[in-house]
């Protein structure tokens, strides 16, 4: 039976960048980066983004899969095996470990899980051709585009992402809209009185987005509806942006490690370890309360991970 020292599941530079402290450390780690694995590709949020300006060592800015290519081949040089599947399953309740993938099994002293968290989207008409084109899940990531400085944008729903990113952005807008499709607000007090107070915010009650309307290239605005008069009316806009949810990617976890109420894996406070020792999570996986989804964060977080996977391994000799 062939046993890895560790195995790491999921793709993106933070499981990347996991990958290469753990080869550097002779951990020979196995990576598996999924195949189209909740409909993303390998790289995941990042490889549906165009030019990511925020990410060091790039002063013109990288369009998003060329960042991927790059810190995939970085971990390929450091002797990292990557394998393209899907983990179906795990059985943790065993050391050594079984990952399932591809109806094969394999084995490992230590396990890093990091599936990220994927936004959910409203799957309106024409949303997944036009996405990051007029429609994103990111008001931090997208923040630079010129096409929104000074326009009218949009935010989905009227959770605490909704007001934290509607207040982000009243900084480059000229108005920002929340559109909610309750009479009420879901956010904390605390949020909805930063709402409240910034006057370059208006709330839409009642109001669902039924469309978007384009220029043949670029969001123009959408169609909209109050679903408590039925009355339909189309909003002009620069961008929409979705503050829905992250949902993580967890269910083949289930039964396995301890979850949260949101199916975020619960892990110490000071550490990456899960409820399973030897299993450790790192990312947006585990950090459902953080609002600062990016990929510099999730590498930093990954990076501990991968340090603290090599402590427990070297402490077992």
């Amino acid at each position: 039976m062939d046993v890895h020292n560790l195995i790491i599941i999921g793709s993106w530079p933070a499981w990347y960048t996991s990958a290469i402290y753990a080869s550097r450390a002779l951990l020979n780690p196995l990576l598996f980066e999924g195949y189209m694995a909740w409909w993303i590709p390998a790289g995941w949020q990042l490889t549906t983004t165009t030019t990511v300006y925020n990410y060091p060592g790039f002063p013109d800015g990288i369009d998003g899969p060329e960042l991927m290519l790059r810190i995939k081949k970085q971990c390929q040089n450091q002797g990292v095996e990557i394998l393209p599947k899907t983990v179906d399953r795990v059985d943790f309740t065993v050391r050594p470990f079984k990952v399932f993938a591809w109806n094969e099994v394999y084995f490992a002293k230590s396990v890093i899980v990091a599936t990220w968290a994927t936004a959910l989207r409203l799957r309106i008409p024409w949303e997944d051709k036009y996405w990051q084109r007029g429609i994103s899940a990111c008001a931090i990531c997208d923040w630079w585009l010129p096409i929104y400085r000074n326009g009218r944008l949009l935010v989905v729903w009227g959770w605490d992402s909704a007001m934290e990113e509607a207040n982000y952005l009243t900084k480059f807008a000229s108005e920002v809209w929340i559109l909610v499709r309750k009479w009420f607000f879901r956010a904390s007090q605390s949020m909805q009185q930063k709402v409240a107070l910034n006057d370059k915010i208006k709330v839409l009650w009642n109001t669902e987005v039924l469309e978007a309307m384009w220029d043949g290239h670029q969001l123009k605005g959408v169609k909209a509806f109050n679903n408590k008069t039925n009355e339909k009316f189309d909003i002009d806009c620069a961008w929409l942006f979705y503050a829905i949810w992250h949902k993580p990617n967890t269910d083949f976890l289930w039964w396995q490690l301890e979850l949260d109420e949101g199916w975020s894996i619960k892990t110490d406070i000071w550490s990456a370890m899960t409820s399973v020792k030897w299993v450790f999570a790192a990312g947006d996986v585990k950090d459902k309360n953080t609002p600062f989804r990016q990929a510099v964060v999730a590498a930093w977080s990954w990076c501990k991970a991968a340090l603290e996977a090599e402590q427990f391994l070297k402490s077992s000799k």
